[in-house]
C-alpha cells in the first residue's frame, strides 16, 4: 500500500507544480484552489507511504517522479522546450531513482 501512496502523493505533486503555472501568482481562483488541493493530497499521500518506507527511499522518489511529470507536461501542455541537456538530465534522475531501489 506504501508504494500506492507514494504514487498518488507524487500526482498530487506533479498537479501541484503544473497549477502553480496556471495560478498565476494566486490570481486565479480555481487553478488557485486546485493547486492548494494538490499541495495539501501530496504531503498526505507521503506522509502515509513514509509509515512503512524510508525517507531516504519514498522522498527522492516524490520528488524526481515530481520533476520528471514537471518536465513531461510542461513539453506537452505548455510548449516549453525539451533540449537534450533537459532528456539527459531526466535520465540522471530515472538512474538516481533506480540506484536507490
Amino acid at each position: 500500500m506504501a508504494w500506492l501512496f507514494l504514487l498518488i502523493a507524487a500526482g498530487f505533486e506533479v498537479t501541484f507544480a503544473m497549477g502553480m503555472k496556471y495560478a498565476e501568482g494566486f490570481t486565479r481562483l480555481w487553478p488557485s484552489l486546485i493547486t492548494v488541493v494538490a499541495a495539501i493530497g501530496g504531503i498526505y499521500f507521503l506522509t502515509l507511504a513514509l509509515r512503512e518506507l524510508p525517507v531516504s527511499i519514498a522522498y527522492p522518489i516524490w520528488t524526481a517522479i515530481g520533476s520528471l511529470g514537471t518536465v513531461f507536461l510542461g513539453f506537452a501542455l505548455l510548449g516549453e522546450s525539451l533540449t537534450l541537456v533537459k532528456l539527459l538530465s531526466v535520465g540522471l534522475i530515472v538512474a538516481g531513482v533506480v540506484g536507490l531501489k
